[in-house]
């Protein structure tokens, strides 16, 4: 029915587990919990910016000759982004747009000449100019347009080159050098909408504001929600936080929780080390070629915490709550807050162990739908037997118990093997892998009884008693696993069918 080997070799890698060089496992697992980029602490909303231009309340019907300036000139402003509390110098856009919609009132076509002084791309101004339809008052014209802001380099400050967050625009308008002389009068209103949307920053500079980032993250381990009950026995471990700042921006944290939560429902809370206590975050040190990120480490350890009774509750869920807080101690970089496109604000987690793992008995528990129909008037099974055969490597016992349920869950019978699959320290050395091997041979009985009732079972649940028993003493013991081993496992039926025709 079933034949597979079970290993950690797909577990074997450079984030959870090592091999030493004395041939056994070791853990090491690393995860990162959470990371912040650019778009995490500059984020720039949609804004549209309305803008009207007409002949002023004290002339009317003011004759525009054709290719002359509509508006008597350029007309310069300057308008402030919305950001909250950033207080931004430069930017470099990623992506965004300008959506443009001009109206055009007057009775002749009109070239609208729009240039961002503070737009750079590629060392050229962003400078354009549209061709406007003719229209009325009550029909103008309209342009639909966008501007692509890709790779577009933004000065935000403004007409002083001292300000935050305002940029420049130039605006002149152009009667049709071709086309008539018109009257603008004052119910001919040109109005322009720009309309910023999807800005995406690749880097900003400027002050980032205090910002406060608080949130819960969660690892989720269901491999072990087959746990039941028993005890598991680990060694001295360390669990470090590594704190990673590439943003040119200090910072002060707090890690207010972490938590575990087993299949039972049982919780363990790490307590001690730098839980609860507060710690700093330098700013990345260096420029675009030359970015050195910052580094800080919170340490767990067997002698500063309660880490090994946190692990050793085989927490299925775990749970991590921390605040951060951007520039706690106001704007003391003047304005040179800096982020980079490859810039990150990274928590990582790197747990580290010998897989010297003691258990007594350790149970757990997996459930395995079936379909057992049978028919009473063709061949049936009378009696019968499940046979499992092993090859195990690992160092551990196990004595298992299969409990068949009905449809309603409910347990009908119980079958135990009879005998156990025995611990690798038990069988034999084996040269091919480098290691004992204990065979075992298992059989679960299904008795009369048991075949009577075989067509109820819906669900079979597979109890597994699991001990790691030092040979000499008797006593469940820390074992080391070594490198590459695996449980072979050969499962076959033996059946007593009676044939009818």
């Amino acid at each position: 029915m079933i034949n597979d080997t079970l290993s950690l070799v797909n577990w074997e890698n450079d984030s959870t587990i090592l091999e030493t060089v004395s041939g056994f496992y070791e853990l090491d697992l690393k995860r990162t919990l959470f990371e912040f980029d650019v778009s995490d602490v500059v984020s720039i909303p949609d804004t549209i910016i309305l803008e009207t231009f007409d002949n002023g309340p004290f002339f009317d019907n003011i004759p525009i000759a054709p290719g002359s300036s509509i508006l008597q000139g350029v007309q310069t402003d300057e308008y402030e982004m919305m950001l909250e509390d950033l207080q931004l110098k430069r930017i470099i856009l990623d992506r965004g747009i300008i959506d443009l919609e001009i109206e055009n009132p007057l009775g002749t076509k009109a070239f609208f000449d729009l240039e961002l002084p503070g737009f750079s791309r590629d060392g050229a101004p962003l400078n354009v100019v549209y061709e406007i339809p003719a229209g009325s008052v009550a029909q103008p014209g309209v342009l639909l347009t966008v501007i692509d802001l890709s790779g577009y380099a933004v000065d935000l400050t403004g007409l002083s080159g001292s300000e935050n967050n305002k940029f420049i625009s130039k605006i002149d308008v152009q009667a049709d050098p071709n086309g008539p002389t018109v009257d603008f009068g004052n119910e001919h209103i040109i109005t322009v909408s720009a309309g910023f949307k999807n800005i995406n920053v690749s880097y900003a500079r400027g002050f980032f504001g205090s910002r406060s980032i608080s949130d819960s993250t969660s690892i989720d381990l269901s491999e072990l929600n087959v746990y039941q009950s028993g005890l598991i026995d680990l060694p001295a471990l360390s669990l470090a936080f590594e704190i990673e700042n590439g943003i040119k921006v200090g910072a002060q944290g707090m890690l207010n929780s972490v938590i575990n939560t087993n299949a039972l429902g049982s919780s363990v809370a790490l307590t001690g080390g730098a839980m609860g206590n507060s710690f700093n975050v330098d700013p990345a040190m260096g420029s675009w070629n030359t970015l050195t990120p910052s580094f800080n480490e919170l340490e767990f350890t067997s002698l500063n915490s309660s880490i090994e009774s946190y692990f050793e509750n085989l927490g299925s869920r775990h749970t991590v709550n921390y605040n951060l807080n951007l520039n706690p101690w106001g704007n003391t970089s003047g304005s040179w807050d800096e982020i980079f496109p490859n810039s990150r604000l990274k928590v990582k987690l790197h747990a580290n162990m010998p897989l010297a793992i003691g258990l007594d008995n350790l149970t757990l528990r997996d459930t395995f739908d079936v379909n057992l129909n049978q028919d009473a008037n063709k061949s049936k099974i009378i009696s019968g037997s499940l046979i499992l055969n092993t090859d195990n490597a690992f160092p551990f016992s196990a004595d298992v118990t299969l409990v068949l349920l009905d449809e309603n869950n409910i347990p009908i019978h119980t079958v135990n093997g009879t005998d156990r699959i025995e611990a690798s320290q038990n069988g034999s050395f084996n040269n091919q892998h480098n290691c004992n091997i204990a065979s075992s041979l298992v059989e679960f009985v299904l008795t009369d009884e048991i075949v009577a009732e075989i067509e109820k079972v819906e669900k079979i649940v597979v109890h597994a008693t699991f001990n790691s028993e030092n040979p000499s003493s008797g006593l469940n013991e820390q074992m080391l696993i070594p490198a590459d081993a695996f449980l072979s496992i050969k499962l076959k039926t033996q059946f007593k069918a009676e044939n009818r025709f």
